[in-house]
């Protein structure tokens, strides 16, 4: 089994304010509130095996913020991460990262994408009920064997002001 833990980016520039949207970074609150988050999380014991981010500014600085509070040593980029990525490639992925690697994953992304992925892995179909917060997290076990799509399990689904100093 494997803890995934789904962490959407901290609060960044308001959109249509930069040229290229994919290049919106975060705020200067959405980075005192990111390294918040990211304290308590290392508080309340957590460590990932990895670190996952979407490509995306916002959500490469968040991954960075997660790294240097020591909640994982290793942080990597994966498109399929990006807005309307695509979870059968992510899936994919994991399927050979899982077989030979940690039992702890963070995936940093966005909205709707995030929300929507954690309805497809623990009801295998997307209901649009799930919202991540800026900075929030949700806590999915994925089972040992077999698709994760409709198998897994939610254990944790927190919004940013409960890990809020």
């Amino acid at each position: 089994m494997t803890d995934l833990y789904l962490i959407r980016h901290g609060l960044a520039g308001e959109r249509g304010t930069y040229e290229n949207d994919d290049q919106r970074p975060l705020t200067k609150e959405g980075d005192r509130k990111t390294c918040q988050v990211a304290s308590r999380l290392k508080k309340l014991g957590l460590q990932f095996d990895l670190i996952l981010t979407s490509p995306l500014t916002r959500a490469r600085q968040t991954a960075d913020i997660l790294k240097a509070t020591g909640l994982s040593s290793q942080c990597s980029e994966l498109a399929a991460l990006a807005p309307d990525g695509n979870i059968q490639d992510w899936i994919i992925w994991y399927n050979t990262w899982s077989s030979t690697e940690g039992k702890s994953l963070a995936l940093v992304g966005h909205q709707p994408d995030l929300g929507n992925w954690a309805e497809l892995l623990i009801w295998g179909t997307v209901k649009e009920s799930l919202i991540v917060k800026k900075a929030g997290i949700i806590g999915i076990t994925l089972p040992a064997t077999g698709s994760p799509l409709g198998n897994s399990q939610l254990f944790w689904l927190t919004p940013p002001k409960f890990l809020l100093g």
